[in-house]
């Protein structure tokens, strides 16, 4: 509570009305009330209306309660000179803004009662009761709201006048009992025992308080209106008697709220360090492992990886963001709170800054982009790697088979216990056998082509595919010469052997490249495929087509090599030739010829149906693709847009602070009310990848630039919020109206050419210049500007935010708490004293407060020290920067 004095006087009205009181005013009141101030000069009066007839006495009284001297009286015993003491006296209240209407001094001289009285009753309105006053009220409710606020807490007790309200005497136990706890023993009094309550409460005062009886208990109890002028009288009593416990109280309370503060910025720095140490080390050990880059050995392995990373983006890295704009916001509002109470700028420890964080968190974003582009490049590698594998195996196992045998039928000797036209036959088919082997040289360098590019793509089973490369060309390079071999020996008997049937040999030399062209086909329809676009597999479908063309003619070759074959039987059946077995210069009968061709008349439509399937497949992921580039069109500008009516919004603020919070939230929980499309996406994304699609030529927006932007988007209407806050902050700590708010809103952005947010230094001096400061270009203006911008600028950034204008402008318009006002508040509590000691702050201050003080204040060195001495001056300018705890 804060009491104030009432400096303007008694209005003539209600002066006039104190002269002529209608009721009979308090003899007994007045007379001790009296009598509490003339005993400090050595005498009392026994009859009010006599003992101050001759003025002397009355004068004593008017310089003992009010601490000045009077005229000096005349010591006649004639009527005169008591005419001129009185008048002496009442000229001195007069002084003090009383105007006394119907009261002179014959009236007193003679002894009137009621005038002389009414006097009294002037005097103590002036004196006792006039400077009570309390929130700005007039002396009597001054004093009424102060009894009331000291007895609130007392059950049975609620004062609502001067009269009826004191009647039980518990308001007078409580008001006290409220000072002096160790007088009263208050939950022992009865309500229903008023006498026993009211002589409680007199006699305590008389002897502990020096408060004399003024009331009596049984005329209190036996009227039904106690007389509210007496009252007054002796409460006002009370009220001066503990006035030096109100001061003191006063400053406790102001000590109390400085303290408040400190205790409550401690707290939020410690919940920022904290903050800050968990979220710098879970970067810590995120980025490590965004970092690793070991390749697994299968896509299976691979996509896992891949999982894992989803779940991070998905689960745990949002409530990261979140508690990295949290912290962000809790250390602003925090510098907020220190600049409002002239505490010094919160330095957070080394190594935990806001930029700190936001370097870590920087790190940990392109350890994430590379991690992700890392992740995708692998598995597109490794399906290729398991591609080329599964197309080199088919490859070598076709040509392991055909080559089976093939070793042990160059090496035979047969030659040399044949007939001629054994071994005529044997020639024709060894160049058969020749055409086939040229014809399957492509195959063995495709096998040795895919191994190549096997080795140099890092498959992980590269050993085994190159061991079993190595044993194919071995193999080939031992049939080559063996070939070779076998063609000089056949060649060097063909002179005595006949001539072999030519159809035979020209049937064997269709077959073959036929039967080639048959397993190349077959090979190529069974062959494994892997597209990515529509265009790859259309492309596909067209060479099959283009193939399926070729069939026809193909059909018609059959048609011809199977005719030789005929045709030989038939002039073999003609001429009643018995040919012996099978064709002997190939293996390739009609009957493997029309086996194969089945096999290629079945294949076809299983390539059809294959082609058809991953063309659907192909179809499915261009519908993801342009279902994603369709919301992601949408959402990518939405966001930018958002942002740039953020930037227009916290540039062009109208209305009051509270106006534009307002406005903000609602647009904040507009942006959340969005959330459900960035969720869409991201679903439409995860079937992207599900799909393993890698890039969409339907849109320039990726899944990583929409997070980024609606994370941006959130930080910045958070950030946009609190700074709205931190200006009501400012606003209400410091006082400042709407219309100055609006008008430092205006000057600033005039200013803020780029609507950026911030003056440079040339633009900050022009802001000053037009709001009248003294900052031109020479030696005194400089010097006035560099102490202007070491205020708003303490870190040299070189700009100038605008919470950093308006706190320079609040500190330029309004007062603060100072740590002078702190001191002067302790000195009080200390009685005066230099220093205070433990047990007087425990006595002032509530208990955690107190062992605040006593833990953090130096040892008193003055020369007037006592033991257990503690510097409070120190202290205070510490809490305010001024020096070091």
């Amino acid at each position: 509570m804060r009491l104030r004095p009432v400096t303007q006087p008694l209005s003539p009205g209600f002066c006039r009305l104190l002269a002529w009181l209608p009721a009979p005013l308090p003899r007994q009141t007045f007379t001790a009330w009296c009598n509490s101030h003339l005993r400090k000069a050595g005498t009392q009066i026994e009859n009010i209306d006599e003992d101050f007839r001759d003025g002397l006495k009355l004068m004593l009284l008017l310089e003992v309660i009010s601490g000045e001297r009077l005229p000096k009286p005349e010591r006649g015993k004639m009527r005169v000179h008591k005419i001129n003491n009185v008048n002496k006296a009442l000229d001195f209240i007069a002084s003090k803004g009383v105007k006394l209407v119907s009261i002179g001094a014959e009236e007193i001289v003679d002894g009137n009662a009621k005038m002389t009285l009414g006097m009294i009753w002037t005097i103590i309105l002036r004196f006792a009761i006039q400077d009570i006053s309390v929130e700005e009220t007039s002396a009597k409710e001054g004093l009424l709201l102060w009894c009331q606020r000291k007895t609130a807490p007392y059950k049975n007790v609620n004062v609502q006048n001067f009269h009826i309200s004191w009647k039980d005497g518990l308001a007078f136990n409580a008001l006290i009992h409220r000072h002096r706890p160790e007088l009263i023993e208050y939950d022992k009094l009865r309500k229903d025992d008023p006498v026993t309550n009211l002589n409680n409460a007199f006699e305590v005062a008389e002897k502990y308080l020096d408060i004399p009886k003024m009331l009596d208990a049984e005329d209190i109890v036996n009227t039904a209106r106690p007389d509210e002028k007496a009252i007054m009288t002796y409460v006002s009593s009370f009220y001066h008697a503990f006035s030096g416990a109100q001061k003191a109280e006063t400053a406790a309370n102001r000590i109390c709220k400085v303290l408040a503060v400190n205790q409550e910025n401690e707290h939020l720095m410690e919940d920022y360090e904290k903050l800050a140490s968990d979220l710098l080390e879970w970067i810590r050990r995120t980025i490590p492992w965004l970092e690793d880059r070991s390749p697994q050995k299968t896509i299976q392995e691979m996509q896992q990886k891949l999982e894992d990373f989803r779940d991070y983006r998905r689960v745990h890295k949002p409530p990261k963001v979140q508690e990295k704009c949290q912290l962000e916001i809790n250390f602003n509002t925090l510098q907020t709170k220190l600049r409002l109470s002239n505490r010094p700028a919160f330095m957070p420890s080394e190594g935990r800054m806001v930029s700190d964080i936001n370097n870590g968190w920087q790190h940990l974003e392109q350890a994430e982009k590379g991690y992700e582009e890392w992740l995708l490049n692998e598995i597109r590698r490794l399906e290729r790697l398991d591609h080329l594998a599964e197309k080199f195996r088919q490859k070598a196992s076709i040509h392991e088979a055909w080559t089976e045998g093939k070793e042990a039928m160059l090496k035979q000797k047969d030659y040399e216990s044949a007939t001629l036209s054994d071994i005529k036959a044997l020639i024709r088919k060894h160049e058969a056998f020749e055409s086939d082997l040229a014809a399957h040289q492509d195959r063995v360098e495709q096998i040795a082509a895919i191994a190549q590019e096997l080795n140099e793509l890092d498959y992980y089973d590269s050993p085994s595919v190159n061991a079993r490369c190595q044993k194919i060309c071995d193999q080939w390079d031992v049939l080559g010469s063996l070939t070779h071999s076998r063609r000089e020996a056949l060649e060097k008997t063909e002179k005595q052997l006949e001539t072999i049937d030519e159809l035979h040999l020209e049937y064997a030399k269709r077959a073959a490249p036929f039967n080639n062209w048959m397993e190349s086909a077959m090979e190529d329809l069974q062959d494994m495929f892997i597209v990515h676009t529509i265009e790859e597999i259309e492309g596909l479908i067209a060479a099959h087509d283009q193939f399926k063309s070729t069939l026809p003619d193909a059909d018609k070759e059959r048609e011809a090599i199977l005719g030789i074959q005929r045709e030989a039987q038939r002039i073999a059946d003609f001429n009643s030739i018995k040919l012996g077995g099978n064709n002997p210069y190939t293996s390739v009968t009609p009957q493997i010829i029309n086996s194969k061709w089945e096999r290629v008349q079945q294949l076809v439509p299983k390539r059809d149906h294959a082609l058809l399937d991953e063309q659907s497949k192909q179809q499915s992921n261009e519908h993801l693709r342009r279902q994603f580039a369709s919301q992601a069109n949408i959402v990518g500008p939405w966001i930018q847009t958002k942002m740039e009516e953020i930037g227009r919004i916290s540039i062009e603020m109208n209305g009051t602070l509270e106006d534009q919070l307002n406005h903000l939230k609602q647009y904040e929980q507009s942006i959340v009310d969005y959330k459900p499309n960035i969720d869409l996406l991201e679903q439409q994304h995860q079937l992207i990848q599900e799909a393993l699609i890698f890039d969409n030529k339907h849109t320039n927006y990726t899944m990583e630039h929409i997070r980024v932007g609606w994370e941006q988007l959130l930080t910045t209407i958070a950030r946009t919020i609190n700074e709205v806050e931190n200006q009501i902050l400012t606003r209400d700590a410091k006082g400042i109206s709407q219309e100055q708010m609006q008008e430092f809103r205006a000057s600033f952005n005039h200013f803020d050419k780029d609507h950026g947010g911030a003056l440079g230094p040339e633009e900050f001096k022009a802001c000053l210049i037009s709001l009248g400061y003294d900052v031109e270009n020479d030696r005194q203006g400089d010097a006035e500007f560099n102490r202007i911008m070491s205020l708003v600028d303490p870190n040299g950034s070189g700009i100038v935010t605008f919470q950093a204008f308006i706190d320079f402008m609040s500190r330029e318009t309004t007062d603060t708490d100072t740590a002078d006002q702190v001191i002067a508040s302790f000195k009080v509590l200390a009685g005066d004293k230099n220093y205070i000691t433990a047990e007087e702050l425990r006595r002032e201050l509530p208990p955690e407060q107190a062992e605040y003080c006593i833990a953090r204040m130096a040892p008193y060195r003055g020369p007037d020290a006592a033991p257990g001495a503690l510097d409070y001056k120190s202290f205070s300018t510490a809490l305010y920067g001024e020096s070091d705890l």
